[in-house]
């Protein structure tokens, strides 16, 4: 069974930091593309950030670039986003997100259920 669970969301002043987690299980996460995308209320799901396979591969979305570092443990098949100088827009559900293409035209993708990050004073 495919899990995917986030954690570490939560409130956070303006300025601060926040570590998200993305526990993976049920699938061979070595082989997968991790991503973080995010919804704000009102918002359609947006991309943040992704880290490919080698993790040396990264891309983020402009707003974040700077303060948003995504990372991978592949042993402990997690994937991480460090969160710094947070702002108020950066509110939103954060969700991970798993993908895999395959060469023969095969596409696997999973997402965990979504963490709240509220930034606010």
């Amino acid at each position: 069974q495919v899990q995917l669970v986030e954690s570490g969301g939560g409130l956070v002043q303006p300025g601060g930091s926040l570590t998200l987690s993305c526990a993976t299980s049920g699938f061979f996460f070595d082989d997968f593309v991790m991503k973080w995308y995010r919804q704000a209320p009102g918002k359609e799901r947006e991309f943040v950030a992704g880290v490919g396979v080698p993790a040396t591969l990264t891309h983020y979305t402009e707003s974040v670039k700077g303060r948003f570092t995504i990372s991978r443990d592949d042993t402990r098949r997690t994937a991480y986003l460090q969160m710094n100088s947070l702002k108020p827009e950066d509110t939103a559900v954060y969700y991970c997100n798993a993908r895999l293409d395959e060469l023969d035209g095969r596409e696997y993708e999973y997402w965990g259920q979504g963490t709240q990050v509220t930034v606010s004073s």
